[in-house]
């Protein structure tokens, strides 16, 4: 199911760090490092929508890290204008606020970018997406965008 979000009426306050964390947007250079993260984690469709992400100017990515370890990461703009995600944290750092941090900070670069909505597309759970940031869910739109795709083998 997709979801919509408002852009204008985003919660305030970002979720609290901790202070070793830092997200922020994604450096070209890092592209190819960020990819085989990303791969090794959630597989190659996530992998591909990631490198389209990294293709816009500024790259439509953002990123958690401590230090030089890559904790997360969070797109949007990668598979159709307007669409959030994929966004995945990796096992490792579950449970520090780091998806929603992510979310929060890729949904403001959108609303900076010009938008005033959002579309979480496919999203997976739906009560976190509601919660974070007042998420709708948009009646009819499963299988969605996706539908018809090709799997990768």
């Amino acid at each position: 199911m997709d979801l919509l979000v408002k852009l204008y009426d985003l919660p305030a306050d970002l979720p609290a760090l901790p202070l070793d964390v830092t997200v922020r947007r994604a450096l070209a250079p890092e592209r190819e490092r960020v990819l085989e993260w990303v791969g090794e984690r959630f597989g190659k469709g996530w992998r591909g929508e990631a490198a389209a992400a990294f293709a816009g100017t500024p790259p439509r990515i953002l990123v958690a890290t401590m230090g030089d370890d890559l904790l997360g990461f969070a797109c949007y703009d990668a598979t159709a204008k307007g669409l959030f995600g994929p966004t995945g944290v990796g096992p490792e750092a579950r449970g520090l606020g780091l998806g929603k941090a992510l979310l929060l900070h890729a949904l403001r670069a959108m609303a900076a970018d010009g938008y005033a909505y959002a579309v979480i597309g496919g999203a997976g759970p739906v009560e976190f997406y509601k919660k974070a940031c007042g998420a709708m869910e948009i009646p009819g739109s499963e299988p969605g965008l996706y539908r018809g795709m090709l799997t990768a083998r």
